[in-house]
């Protein structure tokens, strides 16, 4: 029962009891109403940056589990490219160099990608900068991994075609030296014949007859033939394949045409004295993928003992002069 309250009247001097009204108890409702109402939405405020709700809890034990995971992927991606350096080491230093490939360049193993930002529709997340690095990384391996298998595609094909690039490179003299006595000059700087001053001959000369024959040193294809005043002379140009082209100069004679598929061993032409020569004699060069080498490091099938084979170095590089 609630109690009843008084009010003092001074005029009479006496209690008078109070007597509530409806407009009382509406605004004390008012009051109350507001008061919960205030409460409410400061707890609705407040609450949030207090305490997680449990879709908040699922939300960041998801995200944590998230992280641990890219970070697991990161590990493997760091055992993945050493693995992958490890087999492109050996793909260039064993694979390439057995087959005289050419080695493919860092440059393109380990390109970027250009251009538009592949990556923009990442850039908003929370954890951005750790997303886009690891979809970067994974691209770059993606790539690597394709260039690994391209390689490989190759070297099987050059692997496949063993036995043809053994008869397609150059492998014995170009005119029958077994004594070594046709040994003329060989590469390096050498006085010109003609101009008396010191001139780097590119090539290999053998003294011989004029008509004495002269062999392809590999299976090729005849591509170029030449009759030149100057220079030199009656040329063939014999390409190979797999990188290489051989070129036989100051010849008398053809003994074949362009277009003419040779075996090694068969007679091209023979020994002449044209062109730019001051003596009868063959110049004879070996070229691999357009760059002229040492033809002497291309003799391995001539039967020639180790001390023929010093010896016949040594005669063409203490010739001061050549013949061309």
């Amino acid at each position: 029962m609630s109690k009843v309250k008084y009010r003092y009247n001074p005029e009479t001097l006496s209690y008078d009891k109070i007597h509530k009204g409806y407009k009382y108890y509406f605004s004390r409702g008012s009051i109350y109403f507001m008061f919960v109402l205030l409460v409410g939405m400061l707890t609705y405020l407040i609450y949030p940056y207090l305490f997680q709700s449990p879709v908040e809890k699922r939300l960041e034990r998801e995200n944590h589990q998230l992280l641990a995971q890219y970070d697991i992927m990161n590990k493997k991606l760091d055992q993945l490219e050493m693995v992958l350096e490890d087999i492109e080491l050996r793909d260039e230093n064993i694979y390439r160099t057995i087959f005289q490939a050419d080695s493919i360049p860092s440059s393109i193993r380990r390109a970027g990608f250009g251009g538009v930002n592949r990556y923009r529709h990442l850039e908003d997340m929370d954890n951005a900068e750790l997303v886009i690095n690891t979809a970067k990384r994974l691209d770059v391996v993606m790539k690597q991994l394709y260039v690994q298998s391209t390689s490989f595609d190759e070297v099987i094909d050059l692997a496949m075609r063993k036995e043809e690039m053994l008869r397609c490179t150059p492998a014995i003299m170009p005119i029958s030296n077994t004594d070594l006595k046709r040994t003329a000059s060989g590469w390096g700087y050498r006085l010109h014949p003609i101009y008396k001053v010191k001139k780097f001959h590119e090539g290999m000369d053998f003294s011989a007859p004029i008509g004495t024959d002269i062999y392809a040193t590999a299976d090729g294809v005849v591509t170029k033939i030449t009759n030149e005043k100057t220079g030199y002379g009656k040329r063939i140009e014999v390409d190979h394949g797999f990188g290489y082209t051989t070129l036989y100069a100051h010849l008398d004679e053809f003994n074949v045409r362009r277009g003419q598929k040779v075996k090694r061993g068969d007679v091209i032409g023979y020994v002449g004295n044209t062109g730019g020569s001051t003596a009868p004699h063959l110049h004879y060069e070996v070229h691999v993928k357009g760059k002229k080498v040492n033809p002497q490091h291309y003799y391995f099938k001539e039967d020639l003992t180790a001390e023929q084979y010093d010896k016949m170095i040594q005669i063409s590089s203490n010739s001061n002069q050549t013949f061309d």
